[in-house]
């Protein structure tokens, strides 16, 4: 073996070891289902609460604030891209608000995830109008999002 071989080998194997230590916390902080669903929930709660803050505004319940708007409908684009990956294999269990039809249509759950992420943006930029009519709108197309996915995959208990 040459000495360029061998240093290219040492270099694969060191970015290797690297590249699966640095998949450790994620793959430790799902070490257990019960890890993963407490992590998505916890997105999701986050996500609602910030959401609610800004129906709150577009529904009269609570005054105007753009900035406000702005700073919430930037946690929940951020929020929206975090519980996906915690509903893996296992983590289907009993108390976790999920129906076991997010298992069984596992494409058609991605895609209203993803649809909830393509909306969070222009959410995001109606905000950043500071136009509370120009917000009302996208937040109804985002709302009509969770609802259709609330309705297919979110079991209340």
């Amino acid at each position: 073996m040459t000495r360029t071989a061998f240093v290219s080998k040492k270099l694969l194997a060191a970015a290797l070891a690297c590249g699966l230590l640095a998949a450790a916390p994620a793959y430790a902080q799902f070490a257990k289902p019960q890890d993963a669903v407490k992590y998505r929930q916890s997105a999701f709660v986050v996500m609602a609460a910030s959401f609610g803050r800004i129906g709150a505004m577009v529904q009269g319940k609570a005054p105007f604030d753009a900035k406000a708007a702005l700073q919430n409908a930037e946690i929940v684009a951020f929020m929206s891209n975090l519980p996906w990956q915690a509903f893996g294999p296992g983590t289907d269990l009993p108390d976790s608000h999920a129906k076991p039809a997010i298992w069984k249509e596992m494409d058609k759950f991605k895609a209203d995830a993803d649809k909830l992420q393509q909306m969070t943006p222009k959410l995001v930029a109606a905000a950043k109008t500071g136009k509370l009519d120009e917000i009302k709108v996208v937040f109804g197309e985002t709302a009509k999002t969770c609802k259709s996915c609330h309705d297919a995959f979110r079991e209340e208990l």
